[in-house]
């Protein structure tokens, strides 16, 4: 099963041609406690999640208008980094703060691409570089995995961002009673990093497929990363 790619879709020009808006991840760093990658990578997928299950963003809620913008432009996900009294101020943003493991992150209602709250504007993109203290642990067969191209270099933030673009397409391909099973679940999932071998089978698979945009750090029209959840697989 495949689902609406929204990168690449015919709609494109449309996109490019709306309101642009993107939705503001947050990522805690503190100088002595920094995450680990693959915690970080795990818990901004989640948060991404979060955001797209709640009921403020759904209907009438008070952050729908700004999701219903933030999909009729480019999918845009930024991850910026906070530490102390930053991430304190982060936190007083409305928005929904996610843990997993060694890692914080904080999503917020997508903003205008000029239009980011002044807490959140004076926050680095850049420093996201996260080291992994020990090798991730083998994947749950039944947990949904979200598949990163192994030929790709990127940042945490950068790798945050594709990861939360894959647990998307999943989320938007799964039908409604799937979705809920996720949720209850509190939107178990694992990021990992393909070996070559299984890139390439994922990359034909009818997955949910991520093709970047191209505005930061790798070329237009590379393929970031693959949703595989247990509902979509053939």
């Amino acid at each position: 099963m495949t689902s609406t790619d929204p990168f690449t879709a015919p709609a494109a020009a449309d996109r490019d041609a709306a309101p642009q808006f993107v939705l503001p991840l947050v990522v805690r760093i503190e100088r002595d406690a920094p995450p680990a990658r693959t915690d970080a990578l795990e818990t901004a997928a989640r948060a991404v999640l979060a955001f797209l299950a709640d009921e403020r963003a759904a209907g009438e809620g008070p952050w729908a208008q700004a999701r219903h913008g933030w999909e009729d432009g480019r999918i845009r996900k930024v991850v910026r980094r906070a530490r102390g009294a930053e991430w304190r101020r982060a936190e007083a943003v409305p928005g929904i703060t996610v843990e997993g493991g060694t890692a914080q992150v904080r999503v917020f209602p997508p903003v205008p691409l000029d239009g980011w709250p002044k807490e959140l504007a004076r926050l680095q993109v850049s420093g996201t570089e996260l080291e992994e203290p020990r090798a991730p642990g083998p994947v749950d067969p039944d947990v949904p995995v979200l598949w990163l191209n192994p030929d790709l270099g990127m940042s945490a933030g950068k790798a945050m961002a594709q990861v939360g673009h894959a647990a998307q397409l999943a989320w938007w391909a799964l039908p409604s009673a799937a979705r809920a099973e996720w949720r209850e679940a509190g939107f178990a999932l694992a990021a990992r990093t393909a070996d070559a071998g299984r890139w390439s089978e994922l990359t034909t698979s009818g997955l949910p497929l991520v093709r970047d945009a191209g505005f930061t750090e790798i070329a237009p029209g590379s393929c970031t990363a693959v949703a595989d959840h247990p509902a979509l697989r053939a």
